[in-house]
């Protein structure tokens, strides 16, 4: 039997997932809040609505006879769209709302590796009395991480010591509109993430990927949803070892273990530290921008994934082609804080030669394709190195040019990873 796949998202992620079905056997269709580009002429339909209106995507599913759903963003997770989907016969590769707290509670995702004995969770305390919550940074010896307890879109935490003074912290505290905040221990190294596919208690995972989350060159500027991100030939990256992956890898399977009828992709995001990983925090979805790294070199048919969990069965074994990879978004300028729309978008999947485009938040009208207010495209080098992946990403960003634009360029590059190496030295030396 033909599948019919319906993919719910509108964003670069969304965009990877639909070219991992492209060639497969299926029919795709999708809906989003936006109509990407580069979705609707993968899929045979497109519809767009809001995708946390679980009765919307449901009736849409209905409508197309869809066998499967693969829910991209985590707002339709926390809205509840999978159990939905279930409940009206359709088989959601995304996890239930309640075991989507993982991501969409931090105060959950502690307590939940707290009572399970999942290891590398940080010390941490919850709040809903913000006083309350500045008494104990005062208190506190040593530096804080503050976290509001629910979504945020990869831009609430603030890091004292790092973004922020103590005292910009409880101000930051206090001036939030946030109901509940988790305050964690500080974890000091350098970031990474382990993609898992997970089903009928089994999982398998995708190669490491470093997220670049702050805004400018160098590791400045705000948190954003992530500028960029690379990957290497091998399944760990330049300043891990094989053994740090595998730690890492081990933090993933308590986590399966301890959850009930996870499906989906869960995501680890660690800090690789002194000691070994730590988990900064859990996702239930395909990263963004990870996912862009993640799925072109994976060579595993994605709808043999998706049907072997809706079958009951475990993820097959996972093949990866032994690629390294550079994701480089362009935003519009101003982005995160103030950004202006309106640029016009100058490349397409021709023009960005040997690169892979994705296209993310970006508004298509009749004389062409346009920047909103959000990251826009990304443009992707996939090679045997991260030195020529890198260069192919950076060839396709300057046929793109920068009016009204703005990327990362360091991303990727030799110097910024020698730059991880190094720290990561320092800190084992130490």
């Amino acid at each position: 039997m033909r599948e019919t796949v319906l993919l719910i998202g509108g964003g670069g992620r969304e965009h990877a997932i639909a070219r991992a079905l492209e060639d497969s056997e299926a029919d795709l269709y999708a809906c989003a809040g936006n109509r990407n580009p580069g979705i609707a002429r993968i899929a045979v339909g497109f519809e767009t609505l809001e995708t946390t209106d679980p009765d919307a995507v449901v009736d849409y599913a209905t409508e197309i006879d869809a066998t499967i759903a693969v829910i991209g963003p985590e707002a339709p997770l926390e809205a509840g769209v999978a159990d939905a989907l279930e409940a009206a016969g359709v088989y959601p590769f995304g996890p239930k709302e309640a075991d989507a707290r993982i991501e969409t509670d931090k105060a959950f995702q502690r307590r939940f590796m707290q009572e399970n004995d999942v290891p590398g969770c940080p010390d941490f305390e919850t709040f809903d009395d913000m006083d309350a919550a500045c008494a104990f940074i005062d208190d506190y010896d040593g530096d804080l991480a503050i976290k509001p307890a629910g979504l945020t879109g990869g831009k609430g935490v603030k890091v004292i010591g790092d973004q922020v003074t103590a005292e910009e912290g409880k101000a930051y505290v206090r001036d939030a509109d946030y109901d509940r905040i988790v305050l964690e221990e500080r974890l000091i190294g350098e970031e990474f993430t382990i993609q898992a596919f997970v089903a009928n208690g089994e999982f398998r995972t995708a190669p490491a990927v470093q997220d670049h989350k702050r805004a400018y060159e160098g590791d400045e500027g705000p948190n954003t949803g992530g500028m960029g991100s690379y990957s290497d030939a091998t399944d760990d990256l330049p300043f891990m070892t094989e053994s740090d992956y595998e730690d890492a890898v081990s933090i993933i399977e308590a986590t399966v273990d301890a959850l009930d009828d996870y499906r989906g992709i869960l995501y680890g995001q660690f800090m690789l530290t002194e000691t070994g990983p730590r988990v900064v925090e859990f996702n239930a979805r395909f990263g963004d921008p990870e996912a862009m790294n993640t799925l072109p070199v994976l060579e595993t048919d994605f709808l043999e994934i998706l049907t072997a969990a809706r079958d009951g069965d475990a993820p097959p074994e996972l093949e990866f082609a032994e690629q390294a990879t550079v994701c480089k978004y362009a935003v519009p300028e101003g982005y995160p804080t103030d950004p202006e729309a309106g640029a016009k978008v100058q490349v397409d999947e021709e023009s960005a030669g040997d690169a892979l485009l994705y296209y993310a938040s970006v508004d298509e009208r009749d004389d062409g394709i346009y920047t909103t207010t959000s990251r826009s495209f990304a443009l992707v080098g996939v090679a045997d190195s991260i030195d020529e992946a890198e260069a192919i990403a950076a060839d396709a960003l300057a046929v793109a040019g920068e009016d009204g634009l703005r990327v990362r360029h360091d991303i990727g590059t030799a110097d910024l990873i020698q730059r991880r190496i190094d720290h990561m030295s320092e800190l084992r030396d130490n």
